[in-house]
């Protein structure tokens, strides 16, 4: 997936409802790995990233996984990192 999909304007988080930020993998390897217990593997290891919650939803094969139960928690640091990156992790929405 990358920054000028037109998707990614209207990928929503699906606990809160609200804006997800794009997480490319050559930017930080640690915030692009698969949630604890996602037996999907492979992909291009991009995310998708929801800061209010502290939520990471991995993107398989291309395909955003969106399931609740998809998106793992990150730690503070990670978080603080995720943050940080202001080319690395854009908004979806305005």
């Amino acid at each position: 997936m990358n920054p000028d999909d037109p998707l990614l304007g209207i990928l929503v988080c699906p606990l809160d409802k609200g804006p997800l930020r794009l997480v490319l993998s050559g930017t930080d390897s640690d915030a692009a790995r698969a949630p604890a217990g996602d037996a999907s593997g492979g992909g291009s290891g991009d995310a998708l990233y929801n800061p209010r919650l502290r939520r990471l939803y991995p993107i398989v094969n291309g395909v955003p996984q969106l399931r609740p139960a998809s998106g793992a928690p990150v730690s503070d640091e990670e978080h603080e990192r995720l943050t940080r990156q202001g080319g690395a992790a854009s908004p979806t929405h305005q």
